[in-house]
């Protein structure tokens, strides 16, 4: 195209929706919504809760439901933190996954073996802000040895080569069942730039990774569901998904027959929590538009490394995304999953907290951040208020977002060691005010919510002269769009 402007004939409704909401800066009230609704359901995550199976979860809070987990066949035990997430329209599967750790590589594996899988696809990268997200699962190329035995489950990986882009690296890895010596490759995509809780530098980048694990095969009928994961299973993995499962869907019938919101809830009722803020919400839309101007996604340039046109960039005003620095603070996250959301905390440390790699029954150093889906009451700020002071008594003890543990000096008792404590409390007391103010913000946010729904279907106007036309129809907003 030799002009980027969107035709006033072309704008889908999920362009127009996209559109809306972004003019009205309402991403982060759409995610409440799908937060509420996914509050309604009633699955249970029981498997995950009993005691032997405590230590598999990377995240206290974000746990398999029992109804589509993927239970292991063989080995020491059969849980696994992993669902497998089928949207039949689409014929498209996924198991969506968190990222290994230390105790559960064995377990990932065997399962990429029992499942047939012919790819994994990584969304994150083994560290982040200084923090251990994933066990180091693949044997690395730089190393003499590049094999990696899993007694455990009876399973060997070899490294057997690679091709390196700007934004992801895939290899080859080699999975041998060692008591039958079979053996099969498997394609290992690694996306290395995409920030936790954050969103891909452009979709163009990202259309370009889906892109070629599609024209590997990884997502074919005729092979096991890919492996999904980032560091949680839901955030990324969830965005990767759904923008996969929305572009078949156009390639069916249509951009203007795909309901993102709709396809995202049914998601939802296969794992918990999938995408996890508002700016992926928003990136997902982005990536769907952009997308379906490049149909059929399979021919895309893979190699190309030119800078593309990116329609994104156009329907969003050029706002730029929200990917930060590895230097800078990312925007307060969400839940990682639905437990937080009751625990009413909130942080703006750096980066979200982890789970000790080995055990999860310390709690974190720092308050988890929530998201509370039906605004707040004093229980609510009681409960904040409770967390505080016990973060604050345990601000002294052992933490480890890695696979080693530290401990801390022992209580101060020199008159700096006391203004170092006087500061931390203070700390702390700004670290409570700022989540009552957040707390307000989002009662605000449910309330300005019910005056939407109240209005649903009024007409609203679109600015860069899109119109719908016919029987009434006109543009509104794509996230109160409820009967379509």
């Amino acid at each position: 195209m030799s002009e980027t402007t969107p035709s006033t004939t072309t704008v889908s409704n999920v362009e127009t929706e996209y559109l809306e909401i972004n003019s009205k800066n309402a991403w982060g009230i759409l995610d409440q919504y799908i937060r509420d609704e996914c509050s309604n359901y009633n699955y249970s995550c029981e498997e995950s809760k009993k005691p032997e199976n405590r230590t598999f979860n990377r995240y206290r809070d974000v746990s398999p439901y029992d109804h589509t987990r993927i239970i292991l066949k063989r080995g020491p035990c059969d849980y696994i933190n992993a669902n497998l997430v089928r949207m039949d329209r689409a014929n498209r599967q996924y198991i969506l996954t968190q990222g290994p750790l230390p105790n559960t590589a064995g377990h990932f594996w065997l399962m990429v073996w029992e499942q047939n899988s012919k790819a994994i696809i990584m969304l994150n990268k083994v560290i982040e802000k200084n923090r251990l997200k994933c066990h180091q699962y693949w044997p690395q190329e730089n190393l003499s040895d590049q094999t990696m035995m899993y007694p455990d489950v009876d399973l060997k990986v070899e490294y057997i080569s690679k091709t390196s882009s700007s934004d992801y690296t895939t290899r080859t890895l080699r999975l041998t069942d060692v008591e039958t010596n079979e053996s099969r490759d498997i394609l290992h995509f690694h996306y290395t730039t995409w920030p936790d809780f954050g969103v891909p530098q452009s979709p163009t980048a990202f259309l370009r990774f889906l892109a070629d694990v599609r024209h590997s095969g990884a997502l074919d009928q005729n092979v096991g569901p890919p492996i999904v994961h980032c560091s949680a299973g839901i955030g990324r993995s969830g965005t990767f998904c759904l923008v996969d499962t929305c572009l078949v869907l156009v390639e069916e019938n249509g951009l203007n027959s795909v309901n993102v919101r709709e396809v995202l809830l049914e998601m939802r009722k296969s794992r918990m929590g999938l995408i996890q803020t508002p700016d992926q919400l928003r990136f997902s839309y982005a990536a769907i538009i952009e997308g379906s101007k490049q149909l059929p996604l399979n021919n895309v340039n893979v190699d190309n490394n030119d800078v593309d046109t990116n329609h994104y960039d156009i329907v969003n005003n050029i706002i730029n995304s929200s990917i930060e620095d590895d230097d800078e603070p990312p925007p307060l996250p969400p839940p990682r999953g639905e437990s937080l959301t009751r625990s009413m905390m909130s942080d703006n440390s750096p980066s979200p907290s982890t789970e000790n790699e080995n055990t999860v029954s310390n709690p974190p150093n720092k308050p988890l951040p929530t998201e509370p889906p039906g605004g707040i009451n004093s229980n609510s700020i009681g409960v904040a208020n409770h967390v505080n002071e016990q973060n604050a008594n345990a601000s002294s003890q052992s933490t480890s977002d890695g696979e080693n543990s530290f401990q801390t000096n022992s209580p101060p008792s020199s008159p700096d060691s006391k203004n170092e404590l006087r500061r931390r409390r203070m700390e702390k007391k700004e670290r409570l005010d700022a989540q009552v103010r957040e707390m307000k913000r989002r009662q605000k946010e449910s309330e300005d919510w019910q005056k939407l729904k109240r209005s649903l279907f009024s007409p609203l106007s679109l600015g860069l002269g899109a119109a719908i036309v016919g029987g009434g129809v006109l543009a509104i907003y794509g996230y109160l769009y409820l009967r379509g």
